[in-house]
C-alpha cells in the first residue's frame, strides 16, 4: 500500500472514472475499455472495498462542449467530502482542458481526496504532487491540441486535392477516390426529377408542392448512411438543388461551426459560408445529374427568388404583371404593389420604401392595369415573330415528353413488389412452429402487400385520368401561335407563367410620373441590352380601367346636355349598362368617362342652354308633354332618345323651327275648335232640357 493512502481515505468510497472520446472507440477499442475496468483491481489492492464505477460518459469527448453527466456527478460527490479517491487508467481521462482539470485538483485538495492512476497515487495537498498533476494536465491539453492541429492540416490538404470523401449525399455512393452514382435507378430518377421540375417551375417551394400534390417521396440519407424514402420537406428539396455534388463538383468547407452560450450552457451553431470562403471547389470530378452551367443557372434563379438586395423575388399568384421589376427613377428603390378595388384585384404600384424605412415622403404611385396592358403589348410585339417556331418546338417536346409522375409511381411499385417478395421468402424460410417469429414476418408481408395494392390503384387511376386528356396536335399549336394575343389575354391564364415570361425578357423597368403632362414614363431595359421608353396617360381617380362600349359613350354624350353626372349614373344603371369591368355606374365614374372623352358637363345655372328635356321643351312650346311626345313619335318634331328607359332630348333650334311653330298653331287651333264645339254642345243640351 502507498504511504499516501491513509485510513481516512480508505474509510470513504472510491470512484473509478471510465471514458472514451467517441462512439467508434466504444465499439471498436474494446481492449482500452478492459484496461480501464481493470483499475478496479488496483483500488482493491490499495485497500478500498466500496468502489463505484462511473462509465456513463463513454463516447463523450472531454475537449468539446458536450455535457458529461458522469464527470459532473463525480465532482459533486467529491465536493461533499464523501470520496476518498478518484481513479482512472490515466489522468487524461478526467479532462482534456485546464479548466476542468484544475477544478478537480483544487476540489480534491480541499476535501483531502487522492487521485489514482496506473502508475502512482497523487496527493493534491503535497506541493510536488500538485505540481506534477498540473504539468500532466498541461501536457495532455497540449498533446490534444497538437494532435488536432496535425489531423486538421492533413484533412485540409487532402480536401484541397479533392480526395477527402466524408459522406455521400442521396443519389451517390462513396467510391475509392470519388463519388459514384447510386446504382438504384429509382433513386437516380427521383433526384433528376427535382432538377427537371425546378427548371419548369422556377421555385423551390413550387417544386416541393408538386411532389406533395402527387404524393411522391424522395430519398434521404440516414445517420448510418442508408437510404430511406420520406415525404419531402423544403430543406430536402433545397439541399438537393444547392449541393454542388449533383453538378459533378467536389466541394469542402461550405459550413462554419461556432459555439455560443445560452443560459450558461454551450450550444453549437453552424452557418453556410459564401462560395468565395469555401476551402475547396473543384468542378467535373465525378458524374453529375446536371452540368455545372445548369447548376449555376439554378443558383441564380434561387437567388432571384429572394426579395431585397436588388432581386425581383419569387413569382406570386397576384395579377400584377410587373411585381419586382419596377424601379423608381427618383430614389432608385424598388416599387411595391398593392391591390385595391371592390374585389381586391386592381393592382397599384407605389414607391413607399423611403417612407417605411426613413420616414421620407412617397415618391410616385400609379395604377397598374394600364401599365400592365402596355407592357403586355410590348411583349407580344417581341414574341410574335418567334411564336410559330416556338409552337413547333413545343409540339415536338409534347410528343417526346415522358410522364414523370407515372414513371415515379411505376418505380415505387417495382420497389414495393421487391419488398413484398423478400418478405414472402423470409416467411417461407421460417419454421412454422416458431410462432413468435412467424407472426412478425407475416405482419411485415401483409404490410408490403398493402403497399403494393395502394400503388397499383394509384397507377391505374393516373393512367385512366391521362386517357381522358387528349394531347394537342400540331395544328392546334400553330393556331395558338397565330392567336398569341388571345392566348395572352385569356382570363384563366396562369399569371405566374406570364410573369416568368416577362422576367425572361425584361431585366428592369425604370418608372416616373409627369404630373403636369398627366403621363407615366416607363423605360424598359430588355435582357439583350435594348432600351424602350413608353409614355402612358395616367388614369385619374374614378376612371374605369376597362373598355366602355361606344354605345354607352354616345349615350352619355347626349344625356350630358340636360342631366347631371349623378342623374346619368342612375339612368345607365336603370338600363342595365355596366362599366368596362362589369361594375355599376357611379357619379365619379361618369365624371371620369366625360373627361376622358372630352364631353362637357351640364350646368343647371346656364339659362341659355340649347338643350331641353321633354317637360322643359313642352313648357317652352306651351303645349302638353304628351302632345309633344306624340308629335315626336309621328316624326313631326326631331328629338333624341339615347336609351329606352331615359329622357327625350330636344334642341332649341328644333323647337324654334317652322315645324314646331306649325305644330303649336295646329294644337292651339284644335284646342279652340274643341272648346267652341263643347260650348255649342252645352247650349244644345240646355235647349233639349227646356223642351
Amino acid at each position: 500500500m502507498s504511504e499516501k493512502v491513509k485510513t481516512q481515505h480508505v474509510g470513504r468510497k472510491a470512484l473509478l472514472y471510465i471514458r472514451q472520446s467517441s462512439v467508434y472507440q466504444v465499439n471498436h477499442n474494446l481492449e482500452s475499455q478492459k484496461l480501464q475496468y481493470a483499475m478496479q483491481d488496483r483500488l482493491c489492492r490499495l485497500g478500498w472495498q466500496d468502489i463505484e464505477i462511473i462509465d456513463e460518459d463513454l463516447g463523450c469527448s472531454a475537449a468539446g462542449t458536450m455535457t458529461r453527466s458522469g464527470f459532473e456527478r463525480m465532482v459533486a460527490q467529491v465536493c461533499m467530502g464523501q470520496i476518498g479517491a478518484v481513479a482512472a487508467r490515466e489522468v487524461s481521462r478526467f479532462a482534456r482542458n485546464s479548466r476542468e482539470w484544475q477544478q478537480l485538483v483544487e476540489v480534491c485538495r480541499v476535501v483531502d481526496t487522492l487521485l489514482v492512476d496506473q502508475e502512482t497515487v497523487y496527493d493534491p495537498r503535497q506541493g510536488n504532487d500538485r505540481l506534477l498533476l498540473g504539468l500532466k494536465g498541461s501536457l495532455n491539453e497540449y498533446e490534444l491540441d497538437l494532435l488536432r492541429q496535425r489531423s486538421q492540416e492533413a484533412r485540409r490538404e487532402k480536401a484541397r486535392r479533392g480526395e477527402l470523401i466524408v459522406g455521400a449525399p442521396a443519389g451517390y455512393v462513396k467510391g475509392e477516390d470519388r463519388l459514384e452514382k447510386d446504382p438504384d435507378r429509382r433513386i437516380q430518377e427521383a433526384v433528376s426529377s427535382v432538377f427537371v421540375k425546378f427548371q419548369e417551375l422556377s421555385s423551390v417551394r413550387q417544386t416541393l408542392l408538386w411532389f406533395l400534390e402527387h404524393d411522391l417521396q424522395l430519398p434521404v440519407k440516414t445517420v448510418d448512411g442508408n437510404i430511406c424514402w420520406k415525404r419531402p420537406r423544403y430543406q430536402t428539396v433545397y439541399r438537393i438543388l444547392t449541393n454542388p455534388a449533383y453538378a459533378g463538383a467536389y466541394a469542402y468547407g461550405r459550413t462554419e461551426h461556432s459555439t455560443r452560450y445560452e443560459e450558461g450552457k454551450p450550444r453549437r451553431a453552424s452557418r453556410r459560408k459564401a462560395r468565395q470562403q469555401w476551402l475547396s471547389l473543384i468542378p467535373n470530378t465525378h458524374e453529375g445529374y446536371i452540368s455545372w452551367e445548369q447548376f449555376e443557372q439554378v443558383q441564380l434563379m434561387i437567388g432571384d427568388n429572394m426579395r431585397g438586395r436588388g432581386h425581383s423575388g419569387a413569382v406570386q399568384r397576384g395579377s400584377a404583371l410587373l411585381c419586382g421589376l419596377l424601379r423608381c427613377r427618383r430614389c432608385g428603390r424598388k416599387l411595391t404593389v398593392g391591390y385595391t378595388g371592390r374585389c381586391g384585384d386592381i393592382p397599384r404600384y407605389c414607391c413607399v420604401r423611403g417612407m417605411l424605412d426613413n420616414g421620407q415622403p412617397k415618391c410616385i404611385t400609379f395604377g397598374g392595369t394600364t401599365v400592365d396592358e402596355a407592357i403586355g403589348q410590348q411583349l407580344l410585339r417581341v414574341l410574335q415573330p418567334a411564336a410559330i417556331e416556338s409552337a413547333i418546338v413545343a409540339n415536338e417536346e409534347e410528343s417526346h415528353q415522358r410522364d414523370g409522375v407515372l414513371e415515379a409511381l411505376q418505380k415505387d411499385l417495382e420497389a414495393a413488389r421487391y419488398t413484398a417478395q423478400r418478405a414472402q421468402k423470409q416467411y417461407d424460410l421460417t419454421d412454422p412452429e416458431n410462432r413468435l417469429v412467424a407472426q412478425e414476418l407475416e405482419r411485415r408481408w401483409n404490410t408490403a402487400l398493402q403497399r403494393v395494392g395502394e400503388l397499383e390503384t394509384r397507377v391505374d387511376q393516373h393512367i385512366h385520368s391521362q386517357r381522358r386528356i387528349t394531347a394537342p396536335c400540331r395544328d392546334e399549336f400553330l393556331k395558338l401561335a397565330s392567336e398569341l394575343e388571345s392566348v395572352w389575354e385569356y382570363p384563366n391564364a396562369d399569371p405566374r407563367l406570364k410573369k416568368r415570361i416577362v422576367r425572361t425578357l425584361i431585366h428592369e423597368i425604370v418608372s416616373d410620373v409627369d404630373a403636369q403632362a398627366g403621363e407615366i414614363i416607363l423605360v424598359i431595359h430588355w435582357k439583350g441590352g435594348v432600351h424602350t421608353e413608353l409614355r402612358l396617360p395616367r388614369r385619374r381617380r374614378g376612371q374605369n380601367s376597362g373598355h366602355t362600349s361606344k354605345e354607352t359613350v354616345d349615350a352619355v354624350r347626349i344625356l350630358a346636355r340636360t342631366c347631371t353626372d349623378e342623374n346619368i349614373a342612375g339612368i345607365l344603371n336603370r338600363n342595365g349598362l355596366m362599366t368596362g369591368r362589369g361594375n355599376r355606374w357611379t357619379q365619379p365614374l361618369v365624371t371620369s368617362l366625360r373627361s376622358k372623352n372630352q364631353i362637357p358637363r351640364y350646368r343647371s345655372d346656364n339659362h341659355s342652354n340649347d338643350w331641353m328635356h321633354l317637360t322643359t321643351a313642352a313648357q317652352f312650346l306651351g303645349i302638353s308633354s304628351i302632345t309633344l311626345r306624340l308629335a315626336v313619335e309621328r316624326s313631326e318634331i326631331e328629338a333624341e332618345h339615347p336609351l329606352p328607359d331615359g329622357p327625350w332630348i330636344f334642341s332649341r333650334t328644333t323647337l324654334e323651327s317652322e315645324a314646331a311653330k306649325t305644330l303649336v298653331s295646329r294644337v292651339q287651333r284644335n284646342f279652340r275648335t274643341r272648346k267652341t264645339n263643347r260650348a255649342e254642345d252645352q247650349h244644345q243640351l240646355f235647349n233639349d232640357i227646356a223642351r
